[in-house]
Parts: structure tokens; sequence; C-alpha cells
């Protein structure tokens, strides 16, 4: 079968249903039964070559203890010269000619070779089309029909359109320092799934043109000593987070669409922006969280300066509306308490957790029983279960599994794909034996994770407990380390998980049994009207009671 037969074929697999990020693969989509509308985007061509490559041969994914970039080691920005080849998106709707000449102003003076990188502007349809002002970088122009606020999928195309492997994105009204490509792209020589965010500064740019930029003697900073500026808000974040050095789990907050760096081959088996974001907001957000679950190392660039034209003000009431409407979408797609807030009985694009249950050698009842005490819990429900299940001779066991979980859509029985290929936005994976448990073992096992990379518990009986979370998992994929060479490995006692007895766990139809007793019994006592009656109830109750003093001493020997 030929490599275009083959990824036509996998396309078309997972019941037909498209991709919901711009995705290529399909063994990375996000394949729910109760997924959102996908937007309708295709994968272009040559993603699953591309990303198949990334994955063989990336010879430098990240090696460090959670998201600690200070353990890669990168060539100093005073002698660091570009050897791959760097694609700067841009992206412009309606942008004034002098604010664009402005920008790619800023972009001559690079200290990056002018023939290591080249720059792509999309137009989102502006009107008339845009027409870039004469520049002596090589630069084209790419153009796109404009279909509401169409950030996302501006940045998707210029990424397509990108002939380089090193992506970095860059607002039409953003002007950078001379060192601005080769202080992003050094992060992306010595580490292949880098994102690089740079802070920036809302600065008045009053009498500043092109021509003052690009002749000017110094620094962009020390040019723009004297105007007014207000700082950036990520200063803050970064400060608290030690500059995203520190175990906190959502540096992807501090993502930026308008000012990052990511490697092409990354970007694509991320998925890219998610193109059904039509508004302003939190589109960026989305993608620098599933970059983070996957693994991605966020690295906050420091040694340049990028402001941004114009002060703070203008239309912000606009864009907090804005980022107000998209909070319902964005809280389908990020499994984090900053954007999804806890909603008993909600059932999300994105589950926070995926617990398998490994039901193989064991009673089918015994695995009834499992999932429905995993699911029974209010207070931990914003999940999924997948039931890893053999097959019986005639097929019995799982077709009962599948007419008693079939309908819901929180459970998986016997899938095919791995957890991780199918859930690979899910920030935590469980796997469970076919045990019972006193209450939800979820719950505990989050709390015995704290903040580590992964924490387990061996059984009485030999099994295992785990909860991991997916970057972990990612970046062990990668790089075939173990899990403990990228964060902590605790153990947890099989006492905290609090192991039900055998008697006390049964399917949910065996428990459903002992109030139908009830009330036969109940039944044959109303049903005593007559003499003779009343000698059937006593013949019936004295077979009962025999059977249940025969079944106990049999038990008991």
């Amino acid at each position: 079968m030929t490599v275009e037969a083959r990824e036509e074929r996998l396309r078309k697999s997972g019941d037909g249903a498209p991709a919901r990020t711009w995705d290529g693969i399909p063994n990375y989509r996000i394949l729910h039964r109760f997924n959102p509308a996908p937007s309708g985007r295709q994968p272009f061509p040559g993603d699953q070559r591309r990303v198949r490559t990334f994955m063989e041969t990336a010879a430098k994914p990240a090696i460090v203890q959670y998201n600690d970039w200070r353990q890669v080691e990168v060539e100093p920005l005073e002698t660091f010269t570009p050897t791959l080849p760097v694609s700067v998106v841009i992206l412009s709707w309606q942008t004034p000619p002098e604010t664009l000449a402005r920008t790619l102003a800023a972009l001559e003076g690079q200290t990056c070779p002018r023939e290591r990188f080249e720059v792509v502007i999309v137009d989102d349809g502006s009107e008339p089309p845009l027409r870039p002002p004469p520049t002596p970088l090589d630069v084209k122009v790419v153009r796109q029909e404009r279909r509401g606020f169409g950030l996302a999928r501006a940045r998707n195309t210029g990424a397509r359109a990108a002939a380089h492997d090193v992506l970095l994105f860059l607002d039409s009204d953003i002007l950078v320092e001379r060192n601005w490509i080769a202080a992003h792209a050094r992060w992306h020589h010595a580490v292949s799934d880098a994102v690089t965010v740079a802070s920036y500064a809302d600065v008045a740019m009053d009498g500043i043109d092109a021509d003052t930029i690009r002749r000017r003697p110094g620094s962009l900073q020390e040019l723009l000593s004297d105007h007014p500026k207000d700082p950036s808000w990520m200063e803050g974040f970064l400060a608290g987070t030690g500059d995203l050095t520190s175990r906190a789990h959502d540096p992807f907050s501090v993502l930026t669409g308008g000012n990052f760096g990511i490697g092409k081959g990354f970007y694509e088996l991320v998925g890219g922006m998610d193109e059904s974001f039509v508004r302003w907001g939190l589109e960026d957000t989305e993608l620098g969280y599933r970059a983070c679950v996957r693994g991605g190392l966020l690295v906050p660039v420091r040694d340049t300066f990028v402001c941004h034209l114009g002060r703070w003000g203008g239309n912000r009431d606009a864009e907090r509306r804005s980022r107000i409407l998209n909070l319902g979408k964005a809280a389908h797609r990020i499994a984090h308490p900053s954007i999804r807030r806890r909603q008993p009985g909600r059932i999300f694009a994105v589950p926070q957790y995926v617990v398998t249950i490994d039901g193989r050698r064991c009673p089918t009842d015994r695995i009834i029983g499992a999932v429905v005490n995993v699911l029974a819990d209010r207070m931990c429900d914003d999940l999924v279960v997948r039931i890893e299940a053999d097959a019986d001779g005639d097929g019995e066991r799982l077709a009962r599994l599948r007419d008693e979980f079939g309908p819901d859509p929180r459970v998986r029985v016997a899938p095919e794909r791995s957890a991780l290929d199918e859930f690979p936005a899910s920030p935590f994976h469980v796997t469970l034996p076919a045990h019972g448990f006193r209450g939800n073992p979820v719950r505990r096992l989050r709390a015995e994770l704290g903040d580590a990379a992964t924490a387990s518990a061996a059984l009485p009986d030999g099994t295992t407990v785990s909860i991991t979370r997916a970057w972990a998992l990612h970046r062990a994929r990668r790089t075939g380390k173990s899990l403990a060479d990228f964060g902590e490995a605790r153990t947890i006692s099989a006492g905290a998980l609090k192991l039900a007895k055998r008697r006390d766990f049964a399917a949910p139809h065996e428990e459903a049994d002992r109030p139908a007793r009830w009330s036969r019994l109940r039944d044959r006592v109303l049903d005593v009207r007559s003499p003779s009656r009343a000698g059937s109830f006593v013949k019936w109750a004295a077979g009962a009671a025999w059977r249940k003093a025969t079944g106990v001493w049999r038990r008991n020997r």
C-alpha cells in the first residue's frame, strides 16, 4: 500500500469523525463520542510524513524535570548563529501600511543573517488586499478568506506556507530587538519540543517611523526609553512561577499568540491552532495547554526586547467581552481549574481523567462493579473509563459489557487504541485493576499524587494502581526514558486506597437483587388470604430458610 493510500485510510478511521484540531495524525486526534461540532478544516498534505519524521528522527527532545528549562544546555546568545532556517509568520488584517513598515524595518536589522530566515505575511481577507511595503527581506504574502476573527486559522495558514522548520509568530503591530530571532532560535536548535515566549511592553510610538527604526544607532529599547509604556501582565506571572521553573502546572497561561516560537514538527504534532475559535481570546492559551500536556518545554525568552505599538487601552473592553464569550468553548478543551470550573454532572470534550480498568482475566461482574464505582462519585466525575477486557470463546463477555455501557458516552469497551493516543490532551491518566474500593479511588489517587509526575501503589494481590500526568507520559514516549527522569515518582501505600472487602463489592444487578428479595417476601405475605395460602407460605419460608442456612454452612466449612 502506498503512503498516500495509507494516509487516506487513516484519515477515514475513527468512525469517520474529522479532526478537532489541525492535526494530520489520526492516532493523536481527540475523537470523543461526545465531542462538540468540529470546525471542519482539513489536514494539509504531508502532515503524517512530517510528524512521523519528527517522531522518529528528532534528536533532542526535552529531558528535564518538570518545566525546568535551565537544565537545557544552549549556546550563549552573544556567540550563537542560527544554522536551522527560520520562518517568521506575521498576521495582518487591515494593518495600516506605516505599521507594517515599522514591523518589517525592525526585522531588517536582525543579527540572524537574512538568508537564514523568511517572512510569511498572512493577509486575513483585508480590503483592499495587502501589499507589503518595500523591504530587502525575503517576504511572501499568503491571503485567506475572511471568516470571523481568523487569528487561529491565519496562524495555521502561515505555518502551512512556511518553508522552514522553526516558526516564529509575530503580530503586525509588534516591534522586535535586533537579537529577537536568535534569542528564540537558539532554544529550538537545542530542544525539538520547545515553545518560546517573550514578554513585551505596550509602548506609545509617537514620532517613530520605519526609517527611524531602521537607522537607529543603538538598541530598540534605547530608542524608546523616553516613550510612555505599560509593562506586560506576563511579568507578574513569570515572577510567581520562577520564570516557569516551579512545579506549577499551568505554564501554558503565559503563551501569547503575537510573539512565540515553536518547531514546525511539534506545532503539527500538537495539532496547531484550533480554528473553531473565531473570536479574540484564549485560542493561544488553548494551544499552550495542548503543548504543555504533550510534554512541550515552555521557555521564557528574557534576553531580548519586544514592544507592542500603542499603550494599554483602546479596545480592551471589547477584547475582555470576547474572551468571556470564548470561555465556554475553552472550558471544553482546557481541563485545568484556571479555565474549567468543577461542575458535577457535566461532560466535556477533553476529560480531566482517563481511567483505564484492567479487566483481563477478571469476572465480568467485577468489571461492571469497578466501572460503576468509578462513575458514581459526583466529586470526581470529569472523566472517561476505558475497559480493557479480553473476549471469551463465544464473545458473550464483551457483548455483555457493551450492553451494560455501550450507550454511556463516558465508557469505552475494549478500545483499539491506547489511552494516550485516544485522549492525548487529558492531563491525568489512571490505571486500576477490577477491584472494589470504598469510595472513588480516582479522588484518592489525585490527592496522593500532589505535584509529583506519577504515583503508584502495589496491592496485596500483586496488581498495581497508578496515576500519571500526561506530559510525563508523552515525554517518556518520545525519548524512551522512564517517568522518573521527568519528575518525582511517588509510592502510595495500599492502605491509603481503602480496598473494599470482596463481599461488600458486587455488580449493580447483584446489589439490586437484595431489595428485590424483600419485595418478594412482602408480596408473599400480602398474598396470604386463606388457610391454604398460609400453608403454602409457611412451606416456602421454611424452604428459603433451609437453603440460606445450608449455604452459610457450606461457605464456612
